[in-house]
């Protein structure tokens, strides 16, 4: 049966501080492309029926080096809405607001997981059907794309946080006995250099 490929997008100079990046439109790094096209290996010989990616460049750009063609941008796989917390990073703000949690609290003047969830709710609404002609890819964010993962095996968003998703990583949503699955998660490409580097936690 069909998978639902999840491709979060390639370093930029937030993700490596560990900045919150939702609408900002940052490029990649030279080091994001260098990721972005390492994917290309995990993704080749798959029957592919449609990609489809964040509007940000950095999810674009990523899709593109990975060798996917992106048939359509769809808002509603944007990067979790931070709110007043655009661009900063989680420690700095739980010193002014100790225990803060974006899986529980959301951003203020953002979104809600609720709000976030609904959408990507629909993002599954809209692809599910297509599993029975191929593959669907998705190019996003890491905050996004675990709340869409947890949406699939029927969790609440605040269960994304429980899947950590680093950057230029392929997932892999499936079936098994007809029940939704997480296939893989989190794979890195292979590195012609030796290990993935450690890139837990960038936004």
């Amino acid at each position: 049966m069909s998978e639902i490929l999840l491709i979060r997008h390639g370093e930029t100079t937030w993700s490596a501080s560990h900045r919150h990046t939702s609408y900002t439109d940052l490029p990649l790094t030279p080091d994001g492309e260098r990721q972005a096209r390492a994917l290309a290996p995990l993704l080749a010989g798959r029957h592919v029926v449609r990609v489809l990616s964040s509007p940000r460049q950095r999810a674009t750009r990523t899709a593109d080096l990975a060798g996917l063609t992106v048939d359509a941008t769809d808002p509603d796989l944007a990067e979790w809405h931070y709110g007043d917390y655009e661009g900063r990073t989680t420690a700095d703000i739980q010193q002014e607001r100790p225990g803060w949690a974006i899986w529980a609290d959301g951003g203020p003047g953002g979104e809600s997981p609720a709000e976030v969830g609904a959408r990507l709710d629909r993002v599954l609404a809209r692809v599910t059907p297509l599993l029975d002609h191929g593959d669907v890819a998705l190019v996003g964010h890491g905050h996004s794309l675990r709340v869409l993962g947890a949406r699939w095996i029927g969790l609440p968003p605040s269960a994304g946080g429980l899947l950590r998703l680093d950057t230029a990583t392929l997932s892999v949503l499936g079936h098994e006995h007809e029940r939704r699955v997480i296939r893989r998660w989190n794979l890195p490409a292979p590195s012609p250099t030796g290990p993935a580097p450690d890139r837990a936690a960038r936004h």
